[in-house]
């Protein structure tokens, strides 16, 4: 009888995207997989995140889960906390290999039998080694409609709070053939909107022979043929050039949405981040993407709390996001992280402070997102739906981001359909078919 492998991801998209890339070694090696929640698996693998403060707490809290589930089970820990980390999680009852950024490529490697060991075994590369890229790929919901494609990792930026270079190494990319061989294979398999994922994607090809950079790249993708849309997941504002900018505006198959991290609306705080631009900068390539691209919706990262962040530089960054022409925030509340140059400056905020900036711009976020999904009120969008049925409803993107729900109809599932837009119902919008659902409609 098979074994059985569960997975759990703590973070981002790209650990998502990663998860799934080994759960096809498992797969491939005869281990049936099963979800990690009520189910009874002989080896369980967690992939971790470095990101937030309790990247400890959280991983010591999903092995008691796992053992409660199968005391005899083999625990494994992947991904950026233990790359950093690996002592910590060695020290955690009942797991058994802690595996570093590379080797949880290789996991089966090390993974000799799934027998309990007494001792945690470690396997972790030194930072100056991560310097080969693996490919990966997730989807949405279990279903082949949106594809998160992994085609860089690594980052070569030094921000003061960040440990992210520090759990993945050096900037690198995907061979450009590589990733228009793999864009064809995910649209033969059926994925209608692919979103490219990396650690700095914008970076793509920075650190490589290969001549091509990200608007090279896309320009390559957009002549497959095919009924599709490629998203980006996010690109930092000094790397979202005007030859993006225009072609996201002149091309429908490119999504009109782009997620840009801002992290503060204070230059000085900027500085302090050691970012690659001031405040002015990132108004001005907002404002430029925005009178470009209709109806272009704008995502921001901003992080609260940042040491030596003053109420009057909070300020700055609130009335700073309140007047741009954004859609929606991604707060964080800063953490103090171990090995970064943030834990060692001056001026600490208080936590309950740091708490009280991160409502404060979750509610201009979503004053944000209604403001511009009731300024889609009435206007003509192509919606790809998901499969899922929730209580005889159905949801789905717009290129835009807005997401729309809809009666279930099973002929919607995964094709791009017309649609009018219509009211706010909690955080969707409604929508209205304005022509029966078609395959291969153009984008």
């Amino acid at each position: 009888m098979p074994h059985k492998v569960a997975f759990y991801t703590l973070g981002c998209k790209l650990n998502f995207s990663e998860t799934s890339a080994i759960g096809d070694q498992f797969l491939n090696n005869g281990f049936n997989v099963v979800d990690f929640e009520n189910n009874l698996a002989d080896v369980y693998v967690i992939n971790t995140c470095t990101v937030t403060e309790n990247a400890e707490r959280d991983c010591r809290q999903i092995v008691r889960r796992a053992l409660r589930q199968n005391p005899n089970a083999f625990i494994a820990v992947t991904g950026c906390y233990a790359q950093l980390r690996p002592e910590e999680i060695a020290k955690i009852d009942g797991v058994d290999v802690v595996l570093g950024s590379n080797e949880k490529f290789d996991i089966l490697n090390y993974i000799d039998d799934i027998e309990k060991k007494e001792l945690s075994c470690i396997h972790v590369s030194p930072i100056e080694d991560l310097n080969t890229f693996h490919s990966s790929l997730s989807n949405e919901g279990n279903s082949r409609t949106r594809a998160f494609f992994k085609i860089q990792d690594g980052c070569d930026y030094k921000c003061s709070f960040c440990t992210i270079p520090l759990a993945r190494g050096k900037s690198r990319s995907m061979q450009p053939e590589q990733v228009i061989a793999e864009f064809n294979e995910i649209l033969k398999s059926g994925y209608k909107e692919v979103i490219l994922t990396g650690v700095n994607v914008g970076d793509y090809g920075s650190n490589s022979e290969f001549s091509k950079n990200l608007y090279n790249l896309l320009l390559e993708m957009l002549k497959v043929d095919g009924d599709f849309r490629i998203r980006i997941s996010s690109i930092e504002p000094n790397l979202l050039t005007d030859e993006i900018i225009n072609l996201t505006a002149e091309n429908p198959k490119m999504c009109n949405h782009f997620h840009i991290p801002l992290q503060s609306g204070s230059s000085k705080v900027l500085k302090l981040m050691q970012r690659r631009y001031r405040a002015e900068d990132y108004k001005n390539t907002i404002h430029k993407a925005a009178d470009k691209i209709n109806d272009l919706a704008i995502g921001v990262d901003v992080i609260v709390g940042f040491p030596g962040e003053t109420e009057e530089d909070f300020l700055d960054t609130y009335n700073f996001l309140k007047e741009l022409p954004i859609t929606y925030l991604h707060v964080f509340t800063y953490s103090e992280r171990p090995n970064t140059k943030a834990i060692n400056m001056e001026g600490s905020v208080d936590v309950s402070e740091r708490k009280r900036r991160n409502k404060m711009l979750r509610i201009l976020s979503e004053k944000k997102r209604n403001e511009f999904y009731r300024r889609m009120n009435g206007k003509e969008s192509l919606v790809l739906f998901e499969e899922e049925n929730e209580n005889g409803f159905m949801k789905g993107f717009t290129s835009n981001y807005v997401r729309v729900i809809h009666p279930y109809n099973d002929a919607l599932i995964n094709n791009f359909t017309k649609v009018k837009i219509g009211g706010i119902d909690r955080k969707f919008c409604t929508a209205k078919l304005i022509n029966d659902p078609i395959k291969n409609v153009a984008v």
